[in-house]
């Protein structure tokens, strides 16, 4: 049948009925036939409620969770996942700079994205290293035909602007795109009576070229670029304070040749850096403490993807991943090498019955070979309701700091190692007399710290009631092992610990989420969507089952066993959270708009009285709710006025939602030439 082979639309197509998507395949595809849950977010919809940055656009979907990350940056949970379980890419390729395993969605602009594609579940099976939860892909504008110009502002609270400019021409023999982004903001503070800001001020800017053109009649060609920095001020105390400064660019060589009718062939370089350096002075303007992080990707590969006679289609890939890291406090400056190839098959096997099976292994300079498989498959049951499953592998390498960590604080003076920096620096710091007892052996350290792991398995079911109104269901179940984690491996004599890194197992994630959408008439379109999570340690369960942990009420009350009942999981995960939108257009007053909530039940950060578990006698982040609004007016053809309030309620809780600023009031305009 059609709609299992791959389908050729136009760019500029509205597709928010039978949304396109290519990242849950690496074919295009409707995402009403996919096999796995995705999530899909249009144009329209970033533009009905005046995002500027993609973390606007994540807290706001099902199942993700965007979460604060120290100096105000944030990343982003999927189905209970860290953000480090999930791979973000723009345009196919992925953003890197994890300096402590999260990256930093705000450095995202959303102001030239056309669409974005969410794949739930594993996926390392097409992309590796860093899919263990799932991808989050960003799809950047392509140019209609003609040339267009389109300039936006948006000014609010806390002396925000945001100015995106672009310039596009595609006159059908080839296209290319120029794209500017300033953002600026003297940042917030949460707690007035210390010396600190939350987030301090901040400038960054974002630049991205696209060219498109045909080298020959069956050759196609695509190179963009893309240059991110950013400058913000650094303070640590009353007496010191510095700088931060961040660069990023990445360029992307992709040729695409079609030798035969159902035959592709394609070629694509992707190269990346990011820098990063913060600096403190002391109060006499001489030098505290400096650091610097500089964080090389480059990775070629090549693909080739078959239409079959029938309605199958292969596609295979071939490529090299390179890595390099220069860090302050590393032990040497590693390097990492990684071939990999990935082959995966999709057909209509019955009129009813579609299945999509894949494979990748990747071989890795400094760990084991990981071989990841996955299997997903709809049925349709009939016109209104079909079922789908997936059963995915997924793993995540250890980073660099896990691996070459050689970190001393000045101040407190612990001591952090990576684990392949245990076998040389433990021995010095014994030789100039530091250690006092050594508790975990160094042979400990002679076997490679193992890759996470992950089984992940997703059952949903859609249910069209009619082309206005759908609803979906999911439940998931994400097994983790050899998960990486830190541990006390030494005693220094002043008093302090030593702490390296080490493989631990049993961490799983499971739950629910579900979708409902309903279209009540051409003007008027509501969604509301949930989520019920569970996320555990099973060695933390059985602890609490055998009856080993205690706890207390308060810190004057008396301490008493706590039964399993009482532990509450992970930290940072909310067992229940919500969403509701409401999307809106008065045509005859040329006005649309939007009302969206989001819910959080309780969780907890850390635990807070003493027995190293997240228990319900801890001092909980109590539920809350996030309401937003926003409002548009087309002035002519040309103009467009906007104004909105985020966080209307002005909800904040200060010392540990640093992501939450309060209530935010902006004003925008648009002006274009189409």
């Amino acid at each position: 049948m059609a709609q299992n082979k791959v389908i050729k639309v136009d760019s500029t197509t509205a597709q928010e009925l039978d949304a396109v998507l290519v990242s849950a395949t690496r074919t295009q595809r409707q995402m009403s036939s996919l096999p796995m849950p995705t999530q899909f977010i249009p144009q329209k919809e970033i533009e009905a409620i005046n995002a500027i940055r993609l973390t606007d656009l994540l807290d706001e979907q099902t199942g993700l969770i965007t979460v604060s990350d120290f100096g105000g940056g944030q990343g982003v949970q999927m189905q209970g996942l860290d953000s480090q379980y999930t791979l973000v890419m723009i345009d196919g390729v992925p953003l890197i700079g994890r300096s402590a395993g999260t990256l930093d969605l705000s450095r995202v602009t959303v102001g030239n994205i056309k669409q974005i594609e969410i794949v739930r579940g594993a996926s390392s099976s097409l992309y590796g290293n860093e899919a263990l939860g799932g991808v989050i892909n960003i799809i950047t504008q392509n140019p209609r035909p003609g040339k267009r110009t389109r300039i936006d502002y948006r000014a609010g609270s806390f002396n925000t602007h945001d100015l995106r400019a672009q310039y596009t021409n595609n006159n059908l023999v080839d296209q290319w795109s120029v794209f500017l982004n300033r953002l600026s903001s003297d940042g917030y503070d949460l707690v007035e009576n210390d010396d600190l800001r939350t987030v301090e001020p901040y400038t960054n800017y974002t630049a991205q070229v696209k060219y498109k053109g045909d080298l020959n009649p069956l050759t196609k060609m695509q190179i963009s670029g893309r240059y991110y920095t950013q400058k913000q001020d650094y303070t640590a105390s009353s007496n010191l304070a510095g700088a931060s400064d961040i660069n990023e660019f990445n360029t992307t060589l992709h040729l695409s040749r079609s030798p035969l009718e159902h035959w592709t062939q394609e070629f694509e370089w992707y190269t990346t850096r990011y820098m990063a350096n913060e600096f403190l002075n002391n109060p006499d303007g001489s030098a505290f403490s400096e650091s610097d992080f500089d964080q090389w990707f480059s990775r070629p590969e090549l693909r080739l993807t078959r239409a079959t006679d029938s309605s199958g289609t292969w596609i295979g890939g071939l490529g090299l991943t390179y890595e390099q890291l220069k860090r302050t406090d590393f032990f040497g400056t590693p390097e990492f090498y990684a071939p990999y190839a990935y082959i995966q098959y999709e057909d209509q096997i019955t009129k009813k019955l579609n299945v999509v099976a894949g494979a990748r292994y990747d071989v890795h300079s400094a760990y084991a070979s990981q071989f990841s498989p996955k299997l997903a498959a709809r049925y349709v049951i009939n016109d209104k309701i079909s079922i789908k499953s997936s059963l995915g592998y997924g793993f995540k390498t250890p980073d660099f700091r896990q691996l070459y960590f050689d970190f001393t604080n000045t101040t407190a003076g612990y001591t952090v190692l990576g684990y392949n920096a245990v076998a040389i620096r433990l021995p010095e710091l014994q030789a100039a007399g530091n250690i006092l007892n050594v508790t975990v052996p160094l042979d400990s350290f002679d076997d490679p710290l193992r890759p996470e792991r992950s089984l992940a398995l997703n059952l949903g079911m859609d249910i069209k009631f009619s082309s206005q109104i759908k609803w979906n269901v999911n439940l998931f179940r994400n097994d983790i092992k050899d998960l990486i984690d830190t541990r006390v491996i030494a005693q220094k004599t002043n008093g302090q610990n030593v702490f390296s890194y080490y493989n631990v197992n049993r961490v799983y994630t499971q739950g629910m989420e579900t979708d409902f959408t309903a279209r009540i008439n051409q003007n008027l379109k509501f969604s509301m969507g949930y989520q019920y999570l569970i996320a555990k340690d099973k060695d933390a369960e059985k602890a609490f089952e055998d009856g080993q942990v205690f706890g207390r009420v308060n810190p004057s009350s008396p301490v008493f066993r706590l039964d399993a009942s009482d532990y509450l999981g992970l930290v940072n995960r909310s067992k229940h959270t919500a969403n509701a939108k409401v999307f809106f257009e008065l045509p005859q007053w040329h006005l649309d708009g939007s009302l969206r909530a989001t819910y959080r039940s309780a969780f907890g950060l850390f635990d807070t009285n003493g027995n190293s578990y997240l228990d319900q006698y801890d001092d909980l982040v109590a539920p809350f709710a996030i309401f937003d609004f926003s409002l548009n007016k087309a002035l002519g053809k040309k103009f467009r006025v906007g104004a909105g309030i985020d966080n209307i309620m002005d909800y904040t809780d200060p010392g540990r939602l640093t992501n939450l600023p309060g209530r935010l009031i902006y004003a925008s305009l648009t002006f274009k030439t189409k």
